[in-house]
């Protein structure tokens, strides 16, 4: 199968761009199909020309003397739009575009949204994308990153947030298999096509994905995944979602982009803290730094981006009796001995107070059940 990345030789059409090779284009959808073939994610002109004039005429308005029209050459031998759906219904993939009810819209927040996308696996789109997390982070992550990453993945399909990432080594697998070990959903969006496995060694992670989740790609199937296209790919992981959680990341890293991206399109970024030696969490480090949310656990990510109330349980210490205690009462219980009692006199040269705070304190003491009379002295009460 060939992908859009080969080179073709020069098209015999002459007039308008493709008016010979695109004949049988018509529609918004195969319109949308066949850009998607042509040319590559995120290409801002594109983007512009379609959003004015619509896909179709878009498609059929090229001319060749153009440099976009001149772009378009050498890839349209390539263009066979009944081929590319007909692979797409083999696989059990379908092509999503603006106008279903199955597009998730917070990727009309891009400057250059995909044209469409295709999608593999039962769940609706819009749906899983209404209530999602992506966490994102780096491939060569650490035993520490990785814990992490499966954890904020569990703990965010138990709140039934579905997470979102790009199936990569690294965190990315580790947040994927996170929610799939709770039977939680999850999105994987890949840089090449739906029917190639990338990593190679993910590809029985993928299929788990498919068939509790989703993987989409807004390439077309045998389309490879180029560097550029994972950079592509890390708009839609941000832009699709509520917010971004960073696990791990260097200082300059794709996970970084994807934060960037998510912060310029108003979305959450939040990000793990890891040990300050640690090059790989140097750049979540950065991020805290620059105002990210710092968040440990799924709790924390949850209240950030869910609903009004989701609150995380406040992390604190173990109480101890007195905590609550006035002052000059805790320096009169922490003077006071577990045994042998003590007159109310010493106590007040110990603790440097008068006789008259002492007594108060003491009273108050007694009252809590934190101090005992004993004759004319006083001693702490032993509590368990």
């Amino acid at each position: 199968m060939s992908g859009p990345e080969r080179t073709a030789g020069t098209s015999s059409t002459s007039g308008t761009v493709g008016r010979r090779a695109l004949a049988g284009v018509r529609g918004d959808r195969a319109a949308r199909l066949a850009w998607a073939r042509l040319v590559e994610p995120a290409d801002a002109e594109v983007a512009r020309l379609v959003a004015t004039v619509g896909a179709e005429e878009a498609l059929h308005s090229v001319g060749r003397d153009t440099i976009l029209g001149a772009r378009l050459e050498a890839r349209l031998p390539e263009l066979d739009v009944d081929r590319d759906l007909a692979i797409a219904r083999s696989l059990g993939a379908r092509l999503v575009v603006p106008q279903d009810a199955e597009w998730p819209t917070r990727l009309d927040d891009l400057a250059a949204p995909p044209l469409c996308l295709w999608v593999l696996g039962e769940g609706r789109l819009d749906e899983l994308a209404e209530r999602s997390v992506a966490v994102v982070g780096a491939r060569a992550a650490t035993g520490y990153g990785l814990h992490v990453a499966r954890e904020l993945g569990a703990g965010l399909a138990e709140r039934r947030f579905t997470v979102v990432s790009g199936a990569a080594y690294g965190i990315d697998g580790a947040a994927h298999e996170g929610a799939l070990a709770v039977g939680g959903p999850t999105v994987a969006v890949v840089a090449g096509g739906v029917d190639r496995a990338y990593p190679a060694g993910h590809a029985g992670l993928l299929k788990r994905i498919r068939e509790d989740g989703l993987v989409m790609s807004e390439v077309p199937p045998g389309s490879a995944p180029t560097k550029w296209r994972f950079l592509s790919r890390n708009r839609v992981i941000a832009t699709l979602t509520r917010g971004t959680v960073v696990v791990e990341a260097g200082l300059r890293s794709g996970s970084r982009n994807t934060a960037r991206l998510a912060e310029e399109h108003h979305r959450l970024v939040c990000a793990v803290p890891g040990p300050v030696s640690s090059a790989v969490s140097a750049g979540c480090h950065e991020l805290i730094r620059s105002g990210a949310q710092l968040v440990t656990d799924a709790a924390e990510v949850a209240e950030s981006v869910g609903q009004v109330g989701e609150l995380a349980p406040r992390k604190q210490g173990a109480t101890e009796p007195g905590d609550d205690l006035a002052p000059h009462h805790r320096v009169v219980l922490a003077a006071l001995p577990h045994r042998a009692p003590i007159a109310v006199a010493e106590l007040a040269r110990r603790t440097g107070l008068s006789v008259i705070e002492v007594r108060g304190a003491l009273g108050a003491l007694d009252v809590a059940e934190l101090a005992l009379q004993q004759g004319e002295g006083w001693r702490r009460v032993k509590r368990r």
